[in-house]
């Protein structure tokens, strides 16, 4: 069973998924740098504060407790304290380039929680034999917005399409880590629909994926409940695939993913 990670400070929304099967839960407190990196898009921006990673911890009964903080600063130490202080199970870092910096982070840290990186630049792709086997790495996460940005690629599914995360994956799962990557949407939503990035999941062996905004439209109560039950039904389903329709698979995603990518670089060649 995938991990669904839910992204919030609400104790209420943490409660309901605490109730659900297989749920992580994300206090998102990364801000330096971000909102320059993200300026002009439809992007999530955190404003999470410390204290909700204490209100989150105290109703969760079952589910981990993720917490991303900053990427590696002068006053790293000291962030780390504190978000262990206040219950965070395991910690993640961001927009690392280079092996030492996540070398360094998982010192401070000193094997007081799991660490999770955040692969999401060019650099830390490029480098992930150098610091795959660090020790106190647990999973290797994949951020596919900034990892594309960073490759100055057009649409953000376009690594998947070509090849990178199957040897990601690969390094990562012969080190005996965990391994996840981008975020999904409803079933039938999204421009690569949430129904095809789960296939792609199951193929890659990944164990985590962060669910996305569609999930939480509508405003009604049990909503959410009903969505991520259809993306666990779809899941036991795709699991049951053979070699055969795998691959079928794999080879008709990337087509549609190339579709999307060449409109996106037309419509941007397009604009004045």
């Amino acid at each position: 069973m995938i991990d669904l990670i839910q992204i919030t400070s609400d104790p209420e929304m943490a409660r309901r998924c605490d109730d659900l099967q297989g749920m992580r839960l994300l206090v998102d407190l990364e801000q330096l740098g971000k909102a320059e990196r993200q300026a002009g898009r439809n992007t999530f921006i955190s404003s999470h504060t410390l204290d909700d990673v204490r209100c989150v911890k105290q109703v969760l009964r079952r589910s981990t407790l993720m917490v991303r903080v900053n990427p590696l600063n002068p006053g790293t130490a000291a962030e780390l304290d504190a978000v262990l202080a206040q219950g965070a199970d395991w910690l993640m870092l961001p927009m690392f380039t280079a092996a030492d910096e996540l070398r360094a982070f998982c010192a401070f840290v000193a094997g007081r929680a799991p660490v999770v990186a955040l692969l999401e630049t060019a650099g830390a792709y490029e480098s992930l034999p150098l610091w795959i086997g660090t020790p106190g790495l647990h999973e290797v996460y994949v951020g596919l917005n900034d990892l594309h940005l960073s490759m100055g690629l057009d649409f953000m599914f376009e690594p998947l399409s070509m090849g990178l995360l199957d040897s990601a994956s690969r390094l990562v799962r012969a080190q005996g880590l965990r391994f996840g990557f981008g975020g999904i949407a409803r079933l039938d939503e999204g421009l690569l629909p949430g129904r095809d990035v789960l296939a792609e999941h199951l193929r890659l062996d990944s164990h985590a994926v962060i669910l996305s905004r569609t999930f939480h439209r509508n405003g009604c109560a049990t909503d959410f409940e009903t969505e991520v039950a259809s993306l666990r039904q779809a899941e036991q389903l795709l699991a049951q695939r053979t070699t055969v329709q795998i691959e079928a698979d794999r080879q008709r995603i990337g087509a549609v993913i190339g579709r999307i990518a060449r409109t996106v670089r037309s419509n941007r060649a397009a604009q004045p």
